[in-house]
């Protein structure tokens, strides 16, 4: 009976070995010589050691066409399971490039869908680590199918529980579309690439020339598409941005992010004062003034290099994670235009989907005026962060460093729109334009009768800036809560978000409402 035994685990042990092994060490070796780690050890250096539980290791395709019945490798080309990043649950796949170049077939798709289904049932992040050559011609419309039965979950567990990809090799063709409705989307430099098309159906197509790299490698997509929210500059640094990025979101729809541990001082902060330039006109940092607010070192940026007239990111206030949205005067002076619209509108819904309290800076000139900004949808994209944060329900609070200027101050979470507390300093300017442009049109035939045009035009620009270019009169409306000193910021935020915390929004009954897309 013992050797009847020791045979039937003989036989297991051996299956499991193979397993381990993916397309054996010449691959595992080619993947280590392209600077990449393989499935195994991706997973291995993400989650907390000796945490991960294997589903579906002995899993193999069912195909015969092609003499594929020939060719059978234990896990089908991609590793699937759960385990803990930091304490918490977390379920994984990560594509196996070693076996088929991580091909997706009808049954790597299968595990896929059954971790994402457990997911869901127990309210806890999946996380997907891509490195595929893309669906598995040999199994024809089965592989495809596969594919769509991922989408359709994706789309099932959007707003329920976090999705991040992380691309850290090819993904192209169909599988792109997954990665782009999960939440958040990281690449790795150098080695990943996503594109609908590639570099050779591009040239026969519309006959350009153009690289894998140029097409969609991690460049392309964090500064031109904004398909990618963060860039690393390998797969260990790529792993590490997915543990902090994990650290500020909950672990799903119906909690919060875990607060750290901090305890309260004065929370003063002296050093904003002086950040504002005394010329209005003059840029400054944006980043300044953030990182002089939060917790140090805390913010963590999303979408850095796309839409630089807005910053968006995760950071922490008093050990409490909250989203940040703010104008950055470096940049186009801080105009809002379509692709900083859309970068911040959906940063705010990813935040409402997951009870992040956001905070919002604003100093916005207004919208980018322009025949490419109107013929490109500024209207319908603007909407679109209108939308967003006057559905958003999680608390809500503004504050106005300086310009604040036309729809543009609507749209940067005010009162109007359901912003729970709003802020100004005293450089705050809350107008419907600028003084200059305002008196331009106001004292047009005034200021062309005059004896002295350019004079005139200064008198009545000094006289429009002392009436509407300050926080008062919003102030004195209730649109502004309070014109606060920049040194007391941080800690009427504290105070704020703390009041807010059990805030409870009940909606109209509806389907879901129809966002200007």
């Amino acid at each position: 009976m013992e050797n009847k035994m020791n045979s039937k685990i003989a036989k297991l042990d051996k299956r499991v070995a193979l397993a381990l092994l993916g397309g054996g060490e010449n691959r595992i070796k080619k993947q280590h010589a392209k600077k990449k780690l393989t499935a195994r050890e991706r997973i291995e250096y993400l989650l907390d050691e000796g945490s991960f539980e294997e589903m579906g290791v002995l899993v193999t395709h069912r195909a015969t066409d092609f003499g594929m019945e020939n060719q059978l490798f234990f896990g089908d080309g991609v590793v699937t399971g759960y385990g803990t990043i930091n304490g918490r649950l977390i379920y994984i796949f990560a594509q196996d490039f070693t076996v088929f170049g991580g091909a997706l077939s009808e049954t790597h798709a299968e595990k896929i869908c059954k971790i994402m289904d457990q997911a869901v049932k127990v309210g806890a992040p999946v996380i997907g680590l891509n490195d595929s050559g893309g669906a598995r011609i040999q199994e024809g419309v089965k592989s495809l199918g596969g594919y769509a039965d991922i989408f359709h979950r994706n789309v099932q567990a959007s707003g329920v529980i976090p999705q991040l990809s992380a691309i850290m090799g090819p993904c192209a063709g169909g599988a792109v579309y997954s990665p782009a409705m999960t939440d958040f989307t990281l690449m790795v430099e150098d080695t990943s690439y996503m594109f609908v098309t590639g570099p050779n159906v591009v040239k026969t197509v519309t006959n350009e020339e153009v690289t894998a790299e140029e097409l969609g490698g991690a460049n392309a997509h964090s500064t031109k598409s904004g398909v990618t929210h963060i860039t690393s500059a390998n797969d260990i640094q790529c792993l590490e941005d997915l543990k902090k990025l994990l650290s500020y979101i909950p672990q799903n729809n119906r909690e919060t992010t875990k607060k750290i541990p901090y305890e309260l001082g004065e929370e003063l902060r002296p050093q904003l004062i002086n950040l504002i330039p005394e010329d209005t006109h003059k840029p400054y940092d944006m980043h300044t003034i953030i990182e002089g607010i939060i917790d140090e070192e805390s913010f963590f940026e999303i979408h850095k290099n796309y839409a630089e007239n807005i910053i968006v990111g995760f950071g922490r206030l008093a050990g409490r994670s909250i989203g940040i949205i703010a104008n950055q005067p470096m940049q186009l002076a801080g105009c809002l235009d379509s692709n900083s619209s859309i970068k911040a509108a959906r940063f705010t819904r990813f935040c409402d989907c997951f009870n992040i309290p956001l905070l919002v800076l604003v100093d916005v000139p207004g919208f980018l005026p322009g025949t490419d900004q109107e013929w490109n949808g500024i209207i319908k994209n603007g909407a679109k962060l209108l939308y967003a944060l006057s559905e958003a329900t999680v608390p809500k609070i503004t504050v106005i460093t300086r310009k604040a200027y036309g729809g543009a101050y609507d749209v940067m979470n005010s009162k109007h729109i359901g912003a729970d507390m709003n802020f100004a300093w005293p450089t705050a300017e809350i107008a419907v334009m600028g003084p200059k442009g305002a008196v331009e049109i106001i004292f047009k035939k005034e200021i062309a009768e005059a004896k002295n045009p350019e004079e005139k035009l200064k008198e009545k620009e000094a006289d429009y800036a002392s009436k509407f270019a300050d926080p008062y009169r919003a102030a004195r409306r209730g649109f502004i809560d309070e014109v606060i000193y920049p040194k007391n910021t941080r800690r009427k935020l504290i105070k704020a978000f703390q009041m807010l915390e059990g805030k409870e929004i009940n909606r109209p009954k509806r389907k879901h409402g129809n966002i200007p897309l």
